[in-house]
């Protein structure tokens, strides 16, 4: 693949990352509400997610994931699932300062992993960039195995950077934070848009 090619994927790969969609607002949200912790597991989720669709859009298997309704069925209203439940456990979070109150109850590197594979899978957004958007930037048909190991290695710098970037600013957010009133204002704001996420997966 030309230099020249891998760099228009670089571009438009990290603005489909970076705009607003269920994946940004679930690492905001989590990373106000528990700063950093976890934040590799749960982030790696989203990169396998990517990988796999890359994968299915590179073998040419964009035609088999359409028809197989019924299982990106069940995965979109998974991620939408974990969406709500997030959004459920920031609601009911207490209202004590971010930087100061009790740690919440841990969770696993694997449940973390898990939860944002399954909203990588069932992710509108995901699946239009990769089944869509994607051939209309890198010729598919003629694509070797050297391309697809350099796509695969942009997907696994560009999405952590950037959903790494979003978790520091949020987390950096959530250490200044000390009225309760303010925290509260906080975790019900970020609940209400990661269940209007989760309603916008579970219906597109």
């Amino acid at each position: 693949m030309s230099a020249y090619g891998l760099l228009i994927f670089s571009l438009v790969y990290a603005l489909a990352v970076a705009a607003p969609g269920p994946g940004v607002a679930a690492v905001i949200a989590r990373a106000l509400g528990r700063g950093v912790k976890g934040a590799p597991a749960f982030i790696g989720g989203f990169v396998a997610g990517d990988l796999l669709w890359f994968t299915l859009a590179a073998l040419g298997l964009a035609v088999l994931a359409q028809k197989a309704h019924a299982l990106f069925v069940i995965v979109r209203f998974a991620g939408a699932a974990y969406l709500l439940y997030l959004a459920w456990r920031l609601w009911n979070a207490p209202a004590g300062s971010l930087s100061l109150q009790a740690a919440p109850r841990r969770e696993s590197s694997l449940q973390l992993f898990l939860g944002t594979l399954a909203l990588t899978l069932g992710n509108p957004k995901t699946m239009v960039f990769f089944l869509a958007v994607l051939p209309t930037v890198v010729e598919l048909r003629h694509l070797s195995l050297g391309g697809f190991l350099e796509i695969a290695l942009v997907i696994l710098i560009v999405l952590p950077l950037v959903l790494g970037a979003y978790t520091v600013f949020a987390a950096r957010a959530r250490a200044r934070l000390s009225r309760p009133q303010t925290v509260r204002w906080v975790q019900r704001g970020t609940g209400a848009v990661m269940a209007g996420a989760a309603v916008a997966v579970a219906t597109r």
